[in-house]
């Protein structure tokens, strides 16, 4: 499937929630993608070539819904996979990130034995909103030393910036479709 034939593919069964969680936000709900077993597979596949491509050694997926992708992932390319956990969720030592949400403030955390020196992590989210999520985790990998292959998603909110943000950043940036805030 070309790139733009997966994005269209997907749009078509991506749900999206007017107004919530609040007033003027239009939600993309990517958990209809997850229960449609073709497009899961197509997304587990596309990402998979990306880590692939970029040559990862590492899988990582945000809370909660990069979870979902990052497991599917790892699996399919045979590498490690790392949890980027909301904080208090990880039992064992952990270094943290905060970060500005759409909505309010967050932070995460990473065990700081997930990955080291030499180790190329591609970070997964379910969408790219403001990018603060990602920057944050990215933060946490670089701190203990290891390089970022890449950031990934399913869906690029591009009005937010959040994309835009992360190419300034330096990041190699890959989603598979994007929606306007008027779509």
């Amino acid at each position: 499937m070309s790139p733009p034939e997966l994005a269209l593919f997907l749009k078509s069964r991506v749900r999206t929630v007017r107004g919530w969680p609040k007033l003027a936000v239009n939600f993309r709900d990517v958990t209809t993608v997850l229960g449609d077993p073709d497009a899961f597979r197509v997304i587990v596949d596309a990402l998979a070539g990306e880590a692939r491509r970029l040559g990862a050694t590492r899988v990582a997926g945000i809370d909660a819904r990069g979870f979902i992708l990052g497991g599917g992932v790892a699996y399919a390319t045979h590498l490690p996979f790392v949890l980027v956990r909301k904080q208090g969720k990880l039992p064992a030592k952990t270094i943290a990130a905060a970060y500005a949400l759409e909505y309010g403030n967050a932070t995460i955390e990473i065990h700081t034995d997930a990955c080291g020196p030499g180790d190329r992590i591609l970070i997964l989210d379910d969408l790219i909103a403001t990018g603060g999520t990602l920057l944050a985790a990215v933060q946490l990998f670089r701190r203990l030393g290891s390089e970022i292959a890449g950031v990934a998603a399913v869906i690029d909110l591009p009005e937010l910036g959040g994309a835009h943000k992360l190419r300034a950043a330096g990041l190699t940036v890959h989603t598979l479709c994007a929606f306007a805030e008027d779509e």
